[in-house]
């Protein structure tokens, strides 16, 4: 076997309604959509409200359901991903309705070094009903080199009038996303390896979203949009078309103009650091219920039908963090190479679009920097520092998600109602027998 010059990554992102994925239609547009020459080594999934609010508050067994059907879709579209191996799930987590999947070829499993996850909630009282989760993998590239990845997924806060949340929701990711295991080990023989649910070693250096020996992908919906205030009167009549002209404005390009995550980019205010392929794919939401009946027949999309209420916009978004200036310097030509960045067409559980991303990162370690060339890099030098009481204040959101799941559950969802239906029917036959044995 030749050895490997690049580590090929597919990123998906999904925002997934708070429905059950079909796995039929994802895996068909995966199929339609990516290079049948690249096989990818590692696929990085990021899912948004993967499941009502009670099941993903309370999590466990009540999530299962949801993730067995990404995995049966990545099964499904194994042989369109290039054949000739098999994806084994090494990670699946989630905090709230955020969640993120790994899966690795089979063969490149022993590579594996270490596995570690973090999470935290930007919500309501930072809850996770949005929020990001993250986690690092570590390959053996070479005796004592490690390729260090992480990836994050995440949901910031939604409305085109809350661009400043947004900011907001991205520093908090850096300042109290953090992973505790300050050097790669052999990675865990189970087949979900969360080490977050391992004891904390105090001693331990924390590690946050940028290090300095570490590749790093942020994936998810991201929310950022094209206008600070929402359409009003007739303005949908101007939305994007399928079928307009280059110079005309109904056509996506002129909307691309206003895109707020590409100014906050420029300017410096969010997702520091990190940059995009090029955008050359229609807004990914919000699209209509018409839109979304009319994906249970066709996997492409002939017209474009928007939600009057939402200007459309790239609120699903893959970034990622080129290579740091003295690894460029000692490997003059080598960079991160994407391939393919683009959006599935809409599939009928959800109004936004999957987006997804082919990429290949050079399969060598980050080199550890001297001060005198990491000055300015945001992995030396992250825009935020790591809140001290970041685990304290996970716990307390934890059990606050606790008792709103349970309440969710009571109220939102049929087996909770039968349970409360049930509570009262036996409350009311108890006061009754007690009352004739009182009489």
């Amino acid at each position: 076997m030749a050895p490997m010059e690049t580590l090929n990554v597919l990123v998906i992102t999904f925002n997934c309604g708070r429905q059950y994925l079909e796995p039929e239609s994802l895996a068909r547009r995966l199929s339609s959509a990516l290079p049948d020459s690249q096989r990818p080594d590692l696929v990085l999934l990021s899912l948004q409200e993967i499941a009502p609010i009670a099941y993903c508050f309370l999590g466990g067994s009540y999530l299962i359901p949801y993730f067995q059907r990404f995995h049966h879709a990545v099964r499904l579209a194994e042989k369109a991903l290039g054949g000739g191996g098999k994806l084994v799930n090494i990670v699946t987590r989630n905090v709230g309705m955020t969640a993120c999947m790994a899966f690795v070829l089979e063969e490149h499993k022993e590579k594996l070094q270490g596995i570690a996850t973090g999470a935290i909630g930007v919500g309501v009282q930072e809850m996770g009903n949005k929020g990001a989760v993250g986690l690092k993998l570590g390959f053996a590239v070479s005796e004592g080199e490690v390729l260090e990845l992480t990836f994050v997924a995440a949901h910031l806060a939604p409305m085109e009038e809350a661009l400043q949340r947004r900011n907001k929701d991205f520093e908090s990711i850096v300042r109290k996303l953090v992973f505790t295991r300050d050097e790669f080990s052999p990675a865990s023989e189970e087949s979900e390896p969360l080490l977050a649910n391992q004891s904390d070693n105090t001693d331990q250096q924390l590690r946050g979203l940028y290090s300095p020996t570490s590749h790093l992908i942020l994936a998810g919906d991201l929310n950022y949009r094209t206008s600070s205030t929402r359409p009003r009167g007739a303005a949908h009549l101007i939305f994007p078309k399928p079928d307009a002209d280059r110079n005309d404005p109904q056509h996506p390009s002129s909307l691309l103009e206003n895109d707020q995550l590409t100014r906050e980019l420029k300017a410096g205010r969010t997702c520091h650091g990190l940059c995009e392929a090029p955008i050359d794919f229609p807004p990914t939401y919000k699209y209509s219920g018409t839109a979304q009946l009319r994906a249970e027949r066709e996997d492409t999309m002939t017209s474009w039908d928007w939600a009057k209420h939402r200007w459309p916009a790239w609120c699903d978004r893959i970034l990622y963090l080129d290579l740091p200036s003295w690894m460029r310097s000692e490997n003059p030509g080598i960079g991160i190479e994407v391939q393919k960045y683009t959006a599935l067409a809409l599939l009928p559980t959800s109004d936004h679009r999957p987006v997804v991303a082919m990429m290949s990162i050079p399969w060598k370690a980050i080199p550890t920097p001297d001060e005198s060339r990491s000055e300015g890099d945001k992995r030396t030098n992250p825009p935020f520092d790591i809140d001290p009481r970041w685990k304290e204040k996970r716990k307390v959101a934890r059990r606050k998600e606790i008792i709103v799941g349970l309440l969710a559950y009571l109220v939102l969802t049929w087996e909770g109602r039968g349970i409360l239906v049930a509570l009262l029917v036996g409350g009311l036959l108890g006061w009754y027998f007690v009352g004739g044995v009182l009489v």
